[in-house]
């Protein structure tokens, strides 16, 4: 009985010591989170094997949510350290080390992106029809001077109609995506835009035109966003900026292609000058669509759907060959550590869960963001022919100085990718905003002026806003958008983005047009008053409420949300995605806290004995 007695006391002293030894390390809430009932019955094999505490003031994972990741990954010790491994591989690599390690990664996102050149062709297509006397002939009507014309209603719709066809493109999207993945929908999409041409180029008059452009932009609804929620999923951390701004370029490589067909054309006087350009979109969809039967689904959908041998095969294809294949398990390893955090938080997927909770706050950013791509005046630099030739600028010279504003808007989102990285997303959004609420108020002033030299300064100061805007908020939107949302509801909440940006267009390009043109409001240039008033509304809106995203991993992110921090804090901010907020250590101290409840469950069975 004294021996019994004897090793109680032993077995409790052994307890007791062990839960003070955790407290004096870790502090008091870590030994009474050791000794919860809860965790003596998970399932895991964790080994403590690098514990270190926290800095004050840094942002962890809640208790909770901790403790639900740990319990539902029996691996998580393995998959933590490789997780943390691979982020901090990540946050020390450079751009030129990004695109040595990871060249397929870019190359894939360049090629999925170059969808975005068709829509960025046509809808600079569309509204130069209008000029051009074939076309006006076959679908306008006979004015009262003997000109022909395509009534305003109908230029309205047309320009109107891939808009709401894309806006169909995109509800399907955030839907087909989670389920057959970004590979297999990329595919369909590029097969109807292949089918839907035919119906543009063969119109026989203005209503079959009309229904041409809402099924183009089915297809096109899906392109604006698959691709740079791809990008933004298969490229790295220090990539991420730079293959989802790329779209930028490739809306401005499609306007000025646009823009040379239609210049080339602009003398022939058959029915060739405008059934060509609707046949040269032709050349698009089938060579892409060879390359994406080739390219690796990706490993974050992957990952989603627990398909964990397929993203690992996924993130080798993506890697240089020379990498070590334990960059591959670290990869896949974060990629699962972020999503079993984003599930802790929030199980759902649906469009529903966009709006609740933490991911309210991220739909929100995400849509304004490139709601304020629309909002600051931006349709404003497709007048700045209008105005040239207002000054006497021929129609041909017009073109060319169209030609000169695309190319500033390639430059602009060069220049744009070095800016990103030395002042970060939302620095760059802010100062491009401000600088484009001056000019519209410039431009604004010179409307109350008729002269010539009033409409070409217009003109030039439209070219030097076009720079500007491609410099900053042009290019910066697609990074914003596609990182400030959780991964699981990316692809719906870059949808529900791009379809609040579409409802925008479709508001411009009614409202422009009455303002400008002089047998309607007549505001002329005066009109970039109102525009600038709308821009100073978006500054003020992105000092509030628009975080920085850059050098943050997704988990990151998801913590700085979770946890509320105030946009202009994001950056400043420490956080650290592998440490819970009582522990304070780099992965669950489970060994220690099972073996004291063991210690406690062993004590236990002796008193019974006794």
């Amino acid at each position: 009985m004294s021996d019994k007695k004897n090793s109680v006391g032993f077995e409790e002293d052994t307890a007791r010591r062990r839960q003070q030894s955790i407290a004096d390390q870790y502090g008091p809430q870590a030994a009474r989170y050791g000794s919860r009932a809860s965790l003596s019955g998970a399932r895991h094999r964790s080994i403590v094997n690098s514990i270190s505490a926290a800095p004050p003031g840094t942002l962890t994972m809640r208790d909770r949510h901790f403790s639900s990741v740990a319990e539902a990954n029996q691996d998580f010790n393995e998959m933590s350290t490789e997780a943390e491994e691979q982020a901090k591989n990540q946050a020390q690599m450079g751009l030129w080390k990004g695109l040595k390690t990871y060249p397929q990664a870019a190359a894939w996102s360049v090629l999925l992106a170059s969808t975005i050149i068709m829509e960025g062709y046509d809808t600079s297509l569309i509204g130069s029809f209008f000029a051009f006397p074939t076309f006006a002939r076959k679908y306008g009507g006979v004015l009262i001077d003997g000109k022909y014309q395509v009534p305003t209603p109908w230029q309205t719709g047309l320009q109107n109609g891939s808009a709401v066809g894309s806006i169909i493109g995109l509800i399907a999207n955030g839907f087909l995506c989670d389920i057959f993945g970004y590979k297999k929908v990329m595919i369909f999409a590029l097969s109807l835009m292949t089918a839907f041409i035919f119906v543009p180029f063969f119109a026989p008059n203005i209503a079959v035109l009309e229904v041409g452009q809402c099924l183009c932009g089915i297809p096109w609804g899906i392109f604006q966003t698959l691709a740079i929620a791809y990008a933004s999923e298969v490229c790295p951390t220090v990539l991420r900026g730079y293959l989802t701004t790329y779209a930028n370029i490739c809306w401005v490589i499609g306007q000025i292609l646009a823009s040379g067909v239609l210049k080339g054309l602009l003398t022939n006087a058959t029915q060739w000058s405008y059934r060509i350009p609707f046949a040269l979109q032709w050349l698009f969809p089938v060579p892409i669509m060879i390359g994406v039967l080739f390219a690796p689904e990706s490993p974050w959908w992957l990952v989603r759907h627990n398909r964990l041998d397929d993203a690992m095969n996924s993130v080798r294809r993506l890697q240089a060959k020379s990498e070590p294949e334990d960059t591959v398990a670290s990869s896949v390893s974060m990629m699962r550590l972020t999503n079993e955090q984003e599930k802790a938080v929030s199980e759902g997927t649906t469009y529903w869960d966009c709006f609740k909770g933490v991911d309210l706050r991220r739909t929100e950013v995400a849509c304004l963001t490139w709601a304020c791509q629309n909002m600051c005046g931006s349709a404003f630099m497709g007048y700045s022919t209008y105005f040239y030739e207002q000054a006497g600028l021929s129609s041909a010279n017009a073109f060319t100085f169209t030609m000169v504003q695309y190319v500033l808007g390639f430059v602009g989102t060069i220049i744009a990718w070095t800016l990103m990285t030395h002042f970060g997303r939302r620095t760059l959004y802010v100062w491009g905003l401000w600088i484009l609420v001056t000019l519209l108020v410039i431009i604004g002033g010179l409307g109350f002026s008729d002269s010539t030299s009033a409409q070409w300064a217009v003109g030039s100061l439209l070219l030097v806003f076009t720079l500007a805007y491609n410099c900053t908020v042009g290019p910066v939107c697609y990074a914003v958008v596609a990182e400030i949302s959780s991964t699981r509801l990316r692809q719906k909440t870059v949808v529900l983005a791009r379809m609040t940006y579409n409802g925008f267009s479709l508001l411009n390009n009614s409202l422009l047009p009455l303002q400008i043109n002089p047998l309607a409001w007549n505001w002329g240039s005066k009109a970039a008053l109102f525009w600038a008033g709308m821009a100073l509304i978006c500054v003020i809106w992105c000092i509030f409420r628009l975080p920085e995203s850059k050098d943050r991993s997704y988990a990151e992110l998801n913590l700085l949300f979770e946890n509320r921090v105030a946009a202009w804090k994001f950056s400043s901010t420490q956080v650290d995605a592998f440490r819970s907020e009582s522990m304070r250590v780099a992965r669950t101290s489970l060994e220690s806290a099972n073996t004291i409840v063991a210690g406690e469950k062993n004590v236990e069975k002796v008193k019974e004995d006794v």
